[in-house]
């Protein structure tokens, strides 16, 4: 009892050191908690704290004053790449992730996650929303250090990747452990409430909640029609925007939808408001203080639209596809309302995170990021200039010079072409002071050769280095008759060929280890094609056939042998002279 006065003594210290933009570190009484939310396709731009003046976001716009701010914080041009950085703490090539779909988000599950780490030191470790690293085993989330998992296949709602029945955003199909489960509402909505359920259950001991929307992700679906006609009332034409902080100096907005920017703005302020709730959560159950929050998205807007003057969206290289917000709130830790000018990048809040936690990292778990702790807390330490690299463009592999960025505290290189398929066009170097010019104005290439030469040099030697331990035409490969997994569900996410992709006509096969050799019953579904065939199935030698009306969706083979080991797995239709492929295809062990 005598040690409640005391005990109150410190907090009004505490709170008014706080008050006066001190970093109060009093002795923890557990490990932090960590709240790690990103959003899907948000741009910098997308937030009433960055001089939007139409858009609403007033808990992310809260959450901005009461952190760090990171101003100069960069990601991949598209997400897997950007998940898979963040998860680990090393560039994505390191990671087999290269790109966003047909076999090329499967993330190497040798890799050690910021779950599994976590989850080491003892803390509960769960996932909700949007994985986008591999849907099956060993790749999905719960094998790779999350504990909980409540989450959507591929890289989002309304893609091939969908469970039967499940592609909208209103009551979706999720994951919930393995198992499919029919969510009533919003998908965002019903991410937050499985994320507050898992603080609450978890509230007496540490967390890592990974809360990974996928909104505003296209397809374009609101939450409500009323919160897209306050939107679609306002007038959203460009040049309501150019008065605006830096978007008057900035580059135009260009051609732009009012209409998508509405539905874009309407999913964001439901992001908005269900992180609002997230935060209200931690408040009530008194874990505020014992949390750290971190906010972030994962590349530059898709679409045309205010993007605080940068130039560009998501799928480039310049500012506006890889410099996106992000924040971090730890209240009594970290200083509200405090900006941190350094360079930092997706790659550093895994380290970040370990060392806030007091968490040391496995031994042979080597990062590519650092630790921005002492940044955070505002110390005073010498901090080394470094260059951060970034890159990005379709393809099974990647490939020297393609579309990338080499960004220093003071300058950025840039060649931007190259992001498509295709023939690698002539390079063509940009340079950019971004201490003098953050908005990439005036291009200095052909002024400065010294520094085009000496970036160069440095982004050369790191694709050599993330790239070469790596043989890219070995994918992980896709567990089947596992214990962990059966029946398998296979999608056009992540199959492979150079047919491959999401077309009518689209044919790929999937890179598959067999665990058990026996007998498979395998259901190939499809679109109605319109005219009679042959469905067929082929795996390392053995191949089954079944014939299909033209009606039909699906083909169910009873029974087919699978030889043991790693193999290509096709499923095809054949109609007349043409082989075209399936939709899915579920393969499951037979007793």
């Amino acid at each position: 009892m005598k040690r409640f006065p005391f005990l109150f003594l410190l907090l009004i210290v505490a709170n008014l050191n706080a008050a006066d933009g001190g970093c109060v570190e009093p002795a923890a009484r557990r490990q932090p908690n960590v709240v790690l939310i990103i959003t899907d396709d948000q741009g910098h731009g997308d937030l009433g704290f960055h001089g939007n003046p139409k858009i609403s976001t007033p808990h992310l716009d809260q959450l901005a004053r009461e952190a760090v701010r990171l101003n100069y914080f960069y990601v991949s041009p598209v997400c897997a790449p950007t998940r898979a950085s963040l998860m680990t703490g090393r560039y994505n090539y390191r990671t087999g992730v290269v790109d966003t779909y047909i076999g090329r988000a499967l993330m190497d599950p040798k890799e050690v996650t910021l779950a599994e780490m976590l989850g080491e030191a003892g803390y509960r470790t769960g996932i909700f929303g949007k994985w986008h690293l591999g849907d099956n085993h060993p790749m999905r989330p719960q094998d790779n250090g999350f504990q909980e998992t409540f989450v959507i296949k591929g890289g989002g709602l309304g893609q091939p990747s969908d469970l039967p029945g499940g592609s909208s955003y209103h009551d979706p199909i999720v994951l919930r452990n393995g198992k499919p489960t029919r969510a009533g509402g919003y998908c965002s909505d019903v991410f937050t409430d499985a994320a507050m359920q898992f603080v609450e259950n978890n509230a007496e001991k540490p967390f890592f909640a990974y809360i990974a929307f996928n909104a505003p992700h296209g397809p374009l679906e609101v939450p409500n029609e009323k919160l897209l006609q306050k939107y679609r009332s306002m007038n959203l034409a460009p040049e309501q925007f150019t008065t605006t902080n830096r978007a008057a100096k900035g580059h135009p907005i260009g051609k732009m939808d009012s209409d998508v920017t509405a539905k874009v703005y309407a999913m964001v302020e439901n992001v908005d408001s269900n992180i609002g709730r997230l935060l209200a959560k931690l408040d009530a159950l008194r874990l505020t203080r014992d949390t750290i929050v971190v906010f972030l998205t994962d590349n530059g807007p898709q679409q045309p639209r205010y993007n605080s003057g940068m130039f560009q969206l998501k799928g480039t290289v310049y500012e506006g596809g890889i410099h996106v917000p992000c924040f971090v709130r730890w209240p009594g830790q970290l200083q509200a309302g405090r900006s941190v000018d350094r360079i930092a990048a997706h790659i550093d809040i895994a380290p970040t995170l370990l060392d806030l936690c007091g968490v040391k990292p496995p031994v042979g778990v080597k990062f590519d990021g650092l630790s921005l702790a002492p940044l955070l807390r505002g110390q005073k330490i010498p901090w080394p200039d470094r260059s951060l690299y970034l890159q990005w463009h379709r393809g099974d592999a990647p490939e020297l010079h393609r579309c990338f960025a080499a960004r220093s505290q003071e300058w950025k290189l840039l060649q931007p072409l190259g992001n498509a398929e295709g023939k690698m066009p002539q390079p063509v170097y940009k340079l950019f002071n971004m201490r003098d010019d953050p908005l990439e104005s005036k291009d200095l290439a052909s002024t400065r050769p010294e520094i085009v030469a000496r970036l160069l040099a440095g982004y050369e030697a790191w694709f050599k280095d993330v790239t070469g331990s790596r043989d890219y035409t070995m994918p992980p490969t896709i567990d089947i008759g596992s214990a962990q997994e059966n029946p398998v569900l296979l999608t056009r996410q992540d199959w492979r060929g150079t047919r491959a992709g999401w077309t009518p006509k689209s044919l790929g096969h999937w890179e598959v280890n067999v665990l058990r050799a026996g007998d498979y019953h395998v259901t190939v579904r499809f679109r109605p094609t319109g005219q009679a065939g042959r469905a067929r199935v082929l795996l390392a030698g053995e191949s089954a056939e079944m014939k299909f009306t033209a009606e039909a969706t699906e083909v169910q083979f009873n029974k087919v042998k699978f030889p043991m080991g790693k193999a290509r797995l096709n499923a095809e239709l054949m109609l007349g002279n043409e082989i075209i492929g399936i939709g899915s295809m579920e393969v499951r062990l037979l007793d």
